[in-house]
């Protein structure tokens, strides 16, 4: 039997079920595909969002031969092989070449795509699971559109699934099935429709009894709900954002939800030190002994690993998204190192250059005043240069710590 991803692909765009921010029928490229107008584009999302389902869709509605390559395996031969034999190809008006993964393409190949998609002759369906704006060259980038797909929602899984197992039905194979088991397929392949034909087909093919079933015992006994994700590409990247900003946005429980994915991966390390940032960056001066909490529960984390080491990984996400917080730290060193791009930030002050040295007085070196020789440790004198004479980088934010040592300064100085 077919795979059941091969079996119901859908080869018009009526039958494409999902991407309805793209492919609704009002949408600019519903249109455009319904017009036989395909234009040059990349298509961008997560696995199994029917990128190459649509990539063969659009395929069947122009006048034109279909290729499809792998950037994985393909060069820029192939490419060129293809485009040579456009003078023998009859009734043909062009070609479409698909290029599935183009971002492990180098940019030298992905610079050589260009005169092959500039002269009108090839029209190029790209497809990523990578930001294309990182990982895509810039030229090719503003030579083609790019459709986002978004992972799919559980109803739309179900949809699919069911079409699959009406069509097996309709080919002579009994099978029965609940909904509650294609709701439970819908949740665990997390908007991976080539995951949730995977689980269906294996459920399938592994009874021997002529009466298939599927429902969720049957289902859970294959073992495929927990299965580790990647650690690299842009999902990843992004729980690890959605990690910080549920810490810096004080939500214990959002934090340990995005957690909980980011220790599926696997990846430590990544995980770690985007903690390692968080205390620094968000929490900072409103509670400066997290550093030290912090450092220790990462260095005992590493050294205990997986799986004890998501004990401590809780309970450090938990900590920092229960504290107090500031960026002061953050943005002071932010706003300095963006006067160093921008600036002329003239010269160190005299006094404070080093002057342990013969001659340093013939050079003008000395005069500084040291603070521990005055009350309280203190004596006013510039330490900024001439050019950032007033300028402040550290503004104090609003917590225990930060408004306790404003006060005492004020009262200092």
């Amino acid at each position: 039997m077919k795979p059941l991803a091969e079996l119901m692909r859908p080869t018009k765009i009526e039958d494409f079920y999902g991407q309805k921010n793209i492919l609704g029928e009002n949408k600019p490229l519903y249109k455009l595909i319904k017009n036989k107008m395909i234009p040059n584009c990349i298509l961008y999302g997560p696995p199994g969002t029917g990128k190459t389902t649509l990539a063969n869709i659009m395929a069947n509605y122009v006048d034109r031969k279909f290729y499809k390559l792998n950037a994985t395996t393909a060069s820029i031969k192939d490419i060129q092989e293809i485009t040579e034999s456009l003078n023998t190809l009859m009734n043909y008006n062009g070609v479409v070449i698909y290029l599935d993964e183009i971002q492990h393409f180098s940019k030298k190949q992905q610079q050589a795509l260009l005169e092959f998609i500039e002269n009108g002759k090839v029209t190029l369906i790209a497809s990523t699971t990578e930001n294309p704006y990182f990982s895509i060259h810039k030229a090719i980038i503003s030579r083609c559109n790019i459709f986002r797909f978004e992972p799919l929602d559980s109803e739309d899984i179900i949809i699919g699934l069911e079409k699959s197992l009406k069509k097996l039905i309709e080919n002579g194979i009994e099978v029965s099935y609940t909904r509650e088991a294609l709701k439970y397929i819908g949740e665990i392949s997390q908007g991976d429709y080539r995951k949730a034909y995977n689980i269906l087909e294996l459920c399938i093919n592994s009874q021997s009894k002529n009466k298939k079933s599927i429902t969720v015992e049957e289902i859970e006994e294959l073992g495929q709900s927990h299965m580790r994700s990647d650690s690299s590409g842009d999902e990843f990247y992004n729980l690890l954002s959605a990690l910080q900003k549920s810490i810096r946005g004080s939500d214990p429980d959002a934090g340990v939800h995005y957690l909980a994915r980011l220790i599926e991966s696997g990846n430590l390390i990544a995980i770690t030190r985007r903690l390692g940032v968080i205390v620094s960056e968000d929490i900072g001066l409103a509670h400066p002994n997290a550093l030290t909490v912090v450092n220790s529960g990462l260095e005992l984390a590493l050294k205990v690993g997986f799986p004890e080491a998501r004990i401590i990984l809780s309970e450090l996400v938990i900590y920092l998204a229960t504290l107090p917080k500031s960026n002061s730290a953050y943005m002071a060193i932010e706003s300095a190192i963006k006067d160093l791009e921008n600036m002329n930030f003239g010269d160190i002050p005299n006094h404070l250059k080093d002057c342990h040295y013969g001659g340093a007085k013939n050079l003008g070196v000395g005069g500084y005043k040291y603070p521990h020789s005055y009350p309280n440790n203190y004596i006013k004198q510039q330490y900024l240069p001439d050019e950032l004479v007033g300028k402040k980088y550290y503004k104090s934010c609003h917590n225990k710590y930060e408004e306790a040592l404003e006060k005492y300064w004020e009262k200092i100085k």
